[in-house]
């Protein structure tokens, strides 16, 4: 079994030939998806695919990125859509200074939104992050004192000193085909030590094709490529980390399970 547990599969480069790319997953071991939003006005389509597959899920939630354009968004709009039987994760949310996109006061406040509703629903919450640790960490920090949250953080690609913070706060650490880049060595060490019942896999597709994929649209099959390089970064056997990586996923998105 393999699950990659973040892909937008209502993205461009993916959804003209969705069946053909969710076929050659499948043929590839790809036995589960976690189909990702980031804006409202996608959450009805994403819902739709996982009624139509039974092996993809969905989440609701609002990217850093589209926080000025959700401003008013509150609680009761994610807890309506997250009682959906598909829905299992809240998110992606999170902060994202690197591009700054929106007021980063608007985006800690729909962060701290989404935090509320993943305790409310306890459905984990899925995070991204860039050139935000220090914001993130506090606000996580600060929120689970509030009341503890089941939480990711999806894309790794911070330091290993924040990852420590994480997984001491209780989250899991999710790896995307950015760790098989030869410019990755920070990340590739992090990677080698993150405790195996904190590990996941994702693709972020169609974004960041792994080594050997680098040119093309990432799609989910490639979670394959990534799942085997990070074996043989931490000396385990790729069905190892496979079974670890699955374990993780039901333990985490228990919804799913159930």
């Amino acid at each position: 079994m393999l699950i990659d547990s973040h892909c937008h599969l209502n993205y461009k480069g993916l959804v003209e030939d969705q069946q053909a790319v969710l076929a050659r997953a499948r043929e590839a071991g790809v036995t589960g998806f976690l189909n990702i939003s980031t804006r409202q006005r996608e959450w009805a389509d994403i819902i739709g695919l996982a009624e139509r597959e039974n092996d993809v899920w969905a989440s609701v939630g609002i990217h850093p990125h589209e926080a000025d354009a959700h401003a008013d968004l509150g609680e009761g709009a994610l807890i309506e859509a997250a009682a959906h039987p598909r829905v299992i994760a809240i998110g992606e949310t999170g902060l994202d200074y690197y591009y700054d996109h929106s007021d980063r006061a608007t985006q800690q406040a729909l962060f701290r939104t989404h935090i509320a509703v993943s305790r409310e629903t306890a459905l984990p919450l899925i995070v991204h992050t860039r050139d935000a640790e220090a914001d993130t960490a506090a606000i996580i920090a600060e929120e689970m004192e509030k009341g503890a949250f089941p939480a990711l953080i999806h894309c790794f690609t911070a330091s290993a000193g924040f990852a420590r913070q994480m997984i001491d706060l209780g989250l899991m650490i999710s790896l995307s085909g950015i760790v098989t880049f030869k410019n990755a060595k920070e990340l590739q060490e992090v990677a080698a030590e993150v405790p195996e019942d904190r590990l996941l896999v994702e693709t972020d597709s169609p974004f960041l094709a792994p080594v050997p994929h680098r040119g093309k649209t990432c799609e989910p099959a490639f979670v394959a490529d990534t799942t085997w390089f990070v074996a043989g970064l931490r000396g385990v056997s790729e069905d190892q980390l496979r079974e670890a990586t699955t374990r993780n996923f039901f333990r985490l998105f228990s919804k799913a399970a159930a």
